[in-house]
């Protein structure tokens, strides 16, 4: 019975080597992928963007037209460094406490969108605690520093 544990162990091992680099990948690149659109979307139609920023969002501490450039800002930078890797943890931290802003933000989310913000804030926080993994540029940089 011992064997058959220790053999069922290594596999989950084993499995885990090769799953979890992708899991830690995919949730980089899906998470990415939703704000940058996003955030595409806003700089394509900026007369709305500042209209629903003035009128719509309730962006606190802001004034609206700073929370429209910095929200766009963020929508269109952190991502690229997320999906790349790039200070992981920091750029997951950030879009964590967007992801965050937004729904509170915008009232209407609660009822219709607070779902999806729940599964991306819980795709943020998987890299926020784990890291970006061996497919990434922080990856990559640690290793060439390490090197040199």
């Amino acid at each position: 019975m011992k064997a058959l544990m220790d053999t069922y162990d290594q596999g989950v091992v084993q499995m885990q080597r090769l799953f979890v680099p992708l899991l830690l990948l995919f949730t980089r690149l899906w998470v990415a992928w939703v704000f940058f659109r996003s955030g595409y979307i806003k700089v394509n139609s900026w007369d709305s963007t500042l209209y629903l920023f003035e009128l719509e969002y309730q962006v606190p501490l802001l004034p609206w037209l700073w929370a429209a450039y910095l929200g766009t800002a963020a929508e269109l930078i952190l991502p690229i460094l997320l999906a790349l890797g790039v200070m992981t943890r920091f750029t997951a931290f950030a879009l964590f406490v967007f992801n965050i802003i937004a729904v509170v933000s915008y009232p209407v989310l609660w009822e219709n969108g607070f779902y999806d913000h729940q599964l991306w804030g819980l795709m943020i926080l998987i890299n926020l605690v784990w890291g970006a993994g061996p497919i990434a540029v922080d990856t990559l940089t640690r290793k060439w520093f390490n090197q040199a």
